[in-house]
């Protein structure tokens, strides 16, 4: 794992974790996986799934009753990253605050991490 010890991989705001938790109970999922996938205009985006089951090569972050799971191959790429729930009157989605990226394209959906 990429961690520093007693500091969590990601972390999320209270409305994400509300909105999460929420989620989770709603269709009885275990959490929310997320991970980076080539595409987009910058090179990379991000993933977002509910899962019935965690990986046990998952990172696992628990906030107040929300659970996210980082996948392996995504754990260098996200970490330090703050996730935030945003609701304006034209979207409301998931945002992520992530240190480690290095450009991002107009839209919002696609990053670039440094040396991709």
């Amino acid at each position: 794992m990429f961690g520093i010890p007693g500091k969590q991989a990601v972390s999320m705001t209270g409305k994400a974790a509300a909105q999460i938790r929420k989620l989770m109970e709603k269709d009885n999922k275990q959490g929310l996986r997320i991970g980076v996938r080539k595409g987009g205009c910058a090179g990379m985006e991000y993933t977002m799934d509910y899962v019935d089951e965690i990986d046990p090569n998952d990172e696992v972050v628990e906030q107040e009753g929300a659970r996210i799971m980082i996948a392996p191959m995504a754990q260098m790429f996200l970490f330090g990253t703050e996730i935030d729930y945003e609701v304006s009157l034209l979207e409301a989605g998931f945002k992520f605050h992530n240190p480690n990226v290095t450009e991002a394209c107009g839209c919002g959906e696609s990053i670039k991490f440094e040396g991709m």
